[in-house]
């Protein structure tokens, strides 16, 4: 018998609107029951003075990495890199992110431990590689001669995906999905960590990338495309890809290009900007990177206002990884420096980042039949301001996984009863996490 949880008196936002107004929510396991005015539950989830959103959706992350020092990766035992995992998507759940696209790293088992509920974490859409060519970008080459695959290794479940020609393009994609990959990401321009690519020159020639979107459609999935050049992006959006990851040096052709093509666009700001601020030191980052990083930023900025002013479909991704893992929610307010209103800077993170992924139907609204996947923000203000301050709780599948007010938790409707039954495993007093299934 199910054990219905009220999530009470807070104001829920609805992103066709861009407002909010208040309202109960009512889950009953996995799924949003109702939400109006007035509702009853099992279990109270006091929500008073708070806004609450749908579960944030980051669309671009690494899971499997934290560090871009390739000295200090190599210094490292390879399965430790498991355990951060673990780690992470432990700090993504947290700060209110329900849903990831992993980028590269992330394999089948990351993923299935997840879904077992073994490790806690985010829902999760996982690409296991990136498709590069020799030079490009997952070619970790360096001047010395050496090639150290510090921060994409292949190992058995993340098949090697530096590639040439259209018959090695071909077999690599199959090897991928034969992984369990969810989408293909393939770079089309070389990028900014990597050691000996440009990140505005154009890789890959029209015989692979059209190999590339044959096997994708025979699969039906879709490809992202890690893309920071002009000509690398337009190449990427005539050959139909989904997404343009970055972005960075965008022109109007470009931005039209993709408006007519329904190409969206996940800009990924928090990258470059911790970087800087970690300092080329503590990344392990050559003057020449350094260089490719401090050039990037403000061309970034001028890209993403160019295209939301245009029209191009924005969805929430971070770069995690390269930016850290459980501040993903800066991205928002980084979005909204660039013109994106508040409620728009809210889409990109929940109805947009789920129409990007082809999950509309499951999450990025508050609503019926959709997954029980909120977020509690204190303030009933629409606005992207200090989110992660602001954070009071994180429900995910319709279990309370994170209270961040130190408050009571989800309590037996009705007078106050202090029981452990009354108490539900869900919300301990001690903040404690339960199980994610």
């Amino acid at each position: 018998m199910s054990r219905r949880l009220l999530v009470r008196g807070g104001h829920v936002f609805d992103p066709v609107s861009g407002t909010a107004a208040r309202a109960d929510v009512v889950i009953d396991g996995e799924r949003i029951l109702d939400v109006g005015p007035g509702l009853d539950g099992d279990r109270v989830l006091e929500a008073t003075g708070q806004l609450v959103v749908p579960g944030f959706i980051d669309c671009h992350v690494h899971v499997m990495l934290d560090d871009v020092n390739v000295l200090r990766l190599l210094q490292t035992p390879f399965s430790l890199r498991f355990f951060h995992a673990a780690r992470n998507l432990r700090l993504t759940l947290r700060a209110g992110v329900t849903t990831v696209r992993d980028a590269a790293g992330a394999d089948l088992g990351v993923k299935h431990a997840v879904t077992s509920g073994l490790v806690e974490g985010p829902d999760m859409r996982i690409a296991i590689g990136m498709l590069s060519p020799t030079g490009g970008h997952a070619d970790e080459w360096l001047p010395s001669g050496g090639c150290v695959h510090a921060l994409w290794p292949s190992y058995p479940g993340c098949p090697a995906t530096v590639v040439d020609g259209p018959d090695d393009m071909r077999r690599t994609v199959r090897e991928l999905l034969r992984a369990g990959a969810d989408v293909l990401k393939v770079a089309t321009t070389g990028g900014v960590i990597s050691p000996r690519s440009d990140p505005r020159r154009a890789y890959f020639g029209p015989d692979e990338i059209a190999v590339l979107m044959a096997e994708a459609r025979a699969a039906r999935v879709s490809v992202m495309a890690h893309a920071h050049g002009t000509d690398g992006i337009k190449n990427a959006v005539r050959a139909g890809v989904r997404s343009i990851e970055h972005g960075v040096y965008l022109d109007e052709e470009a931005v039209e290009m993709m408006v007519d093509h329904g190409t969206w666009l996940v800009p990924t700001l928090s990258a470059p900007r911790a970087l800087l601020r970690d300092g080329p030191a503590a990344a392990g980052l050559t003057d020449a990177t350094r260089a490719k990083v401090v050039d990037v930023v403000a061309a970034h900025d001028a890209s993403v206002r160019l295209a939301h002013a245009a029209g191009v479909r924005i969805a929430m991704g971070t770069d995690a990884g390269i930016a850290p893992h459980g501040e993903n929610l800066r991205e928002l307010e980084l979005l909204a420096a660039q013109g994106l209103s508040p409620a728009d800077a809210l889409r990109a993170a929940t109805t947009s980042a789920a129409e990007l992924l082809g999950a509309a139907d499951e999450i990025g609204e508050v609503a019926p039949g959709k997954r029980a996947d909120l977020v509690l923000l204190e303030g009933t203000e629409v606005a992207v301001g200090n989110l992660a301050e602001r954070l009071r709780g994180v429900v995910h599948r319709g279990v309370v996984v994170h209270r961040g007010d130190g408050g009571e938790p989800a309590r037996a409707a009705g007078p106050a009863r202090h029981t452990a039954e009354a108490m539900g495993a869900e919300c301990p007093r001690d903040n404690a996490v339960p199980p994610v299934r």
